[in-house]
């Protein structure tokens, strides 16, 4: 359940980025929002790790899911820095990926049974 919830969050912020990038594209005073929803893409893949790793060591399960989100970190970051450096012809098509990762991430995830009441 909180992975789940992890990369829902994951790939909230990273629908969020790309309006905020239009927005900074009609306004330069939007890099503020920007920025701001960048730092939210980043905490989001973070805990993504961070719940991953509990998952797998403590909870016993499967490095595949720790692996992934750590995959996916390293490209969050790789991400960052192309926008810092204003690498925009990388830029976009890295956030387009990111997004696109994180959906099929979401979509790969095993129902949630609710218990009978």
């Amino acid at each position: 359940m909180f992975l789940r919830v992890a990369i829902i969050l994951q790939t909230l912020a990273l629908l969020a980025a790309p309006i905020t990038a239009g927005l900074l594209l009609t306004s330069p005073s939007e890099r503020v929002l920007h920025s701001i929803s960048a730092y939210g893409v980043f905490t989001a893949a973070l805990l993504h790790l961070i719940v991953a790793i509990l998952l797998w060591r403590p909870g016993g399960g499967s490095p595949r899911t720790a692996l992934y989100a750590a995959g996916f970190f390293g490209l969050t970051l790789a991400q960052i820095a192309l926008g810092i450096a204003a690498a925009t012809p990388l830029h976009f098509p890295l956030g387009v990926l990111l997004f696109g990762v994180s959906v099929l991430q979401l979509s790969r995830l095993p129902a949630v049974r609710r218990q009978p009441s």
